[in-house]
């Protein structure tokens, strides 16, 4: 049954929260640093490889990830992403190679007061994890790939009885356990400018988990060095910003040095449903940002997204001191994902 309680097993070989040395195990939990699964799904897929994912669905106490994280395994006992702070990976990577040779899904508990076996998390928590096959692997990566491609969250309800999911938030799930994963849209990041802050916060920003889209107006035709751009845009910016879209996973950052770019920057930020509006400058710039942006018809509510001069304060001094600044305050301020169990 998928509901049964599966403890650490021999095979995985676990006890006392150390995770034993395998063969095919990493020496270092470079799996531990892949935060968008897609792009690994994609691959395998490409592959012919079979999937399974680890959800973490239910947390007691601490725990150093949040609930709906998420592990995937390959039948070559490939992993990426994690559930736990490295206390139960090399377990969970063990049963979900059992998953897809039987096809069962379970749900695997961890941790104080386990009614199984009592294994201490370093959190001292306790974690509940549900491992299934994805079967249709086709179908699902093709429609997350759909909702990221449009910018849409990926919903997906699965069963925790039978591992079977649907998709979409849907009601109707009375007297099952279902849990409800929600992935948002990458966030966004635009930019505008070209100085050497710029330059830094395009090439940092991606580690971050960021699509970074960069506006500089007559800039040339080749793409800053050693960045990963979504979009590079050197129109002049009234018509780079006529097309440019903003939703709610977006956040805009002016380092243009140049007061009526910024301004215009910030008026179609603020216009918009972005999460984040940052301008590099000066406090007593920042006052007159903030004045001329009130003449134009803002409201304090809008204002309170506009962060200048922009970034956490740090004592940020260098290029990329000043880009981690900013990108310290995204962090901080950027939508996340709820998952929850219905």
């Amino acid at each position: 049954m998928a509901d049964k309680i599966t403890p650490f097993t021999e095979r995985a070989g676990v006890q006392d929260d150390v995770e034993p040395p395998r063969a095919d195990w990493p020496a270092w939990p470079t799996y531990g640093l892949v935060d968008d699964l897609l792009p690994v799904l994609q691959t395998w897929q490409s592959q012919g490889r079979r999937i399974a994912l680890a959800t973490l669905v239910h947390v007691s106490g601490s725990s150093p990830r949040p609930v709906g994280s998420e592990m995937a395994i390959n039948d070559r006992g490939e992993v990426a992403g994690y559930v736990s702070g490295g206390c139960v990976e090399a377990a969970v990577a063990a049963e979900a190679l059992q998953v897809l040779e039987t096809g069962t899904p379970v749900t695997l508990d961890y941790g104080a007061g386990s009614p199984v076996l009592d294994v201490q998390l370093t959190c001292g928590g306790r974690i509940g994890i549900f491992v299934r096959a994805l079967d249709d692997a086709s179908d699902y990566i093709a429609r997350w790939t759909h909702a990221r491609t449009h910018r849409q969250p990926f919903d997906v309800r699965v069963d925790l009885a039978d591992g079977s999911h649907r998709y979409g938030v849907m009601d109707g799930d009375t007297g099952r356990r279902v849990f409800h994963q929600r992935h948002l849209p990458r966030p966004r990041l635009v930019i505008a400018g070209g100085d050497p802050v710029t330059l830094a916060l395009a090439q940092l920003a991606p580690t971050f988990g960021c699509e970074v889209v960069l506006l500089r107006p007559y800039g040339p035709a080749a793409p800053p060095p050693d960045t990963t751009l979504a979009h590079y845009d050197t129109r002049p910016l009234d018509r780079a910003l006529d097309g440019l879209e903003l939703d709610a996973s977006s956040a805009v950052y002016t380092l243009t040095h140049d007061i009526d770019d910024d301004h215009a920057m910030l008026a179609k930020a603020l216009a918009s449903p972005a999460f984040s509006v940052g301008a590099l400058g000066s406090r007593r710039k920042a006052a007159e940002r903030l004045q001329r942006l009130r003449s134009d018809g803002f409201e304090e509510e809008a204002l309170a997204r506009l962060h200048t001069p922009a970034g956490l304060d740090i004592n940020a001094r260098q290029p990329r001191e000043i880009a981690l600044s900013m990108l310290a305050e995204l962090v901080a301020l950027r939508p996340r994902e709820r998952a929850a169990q219905a």
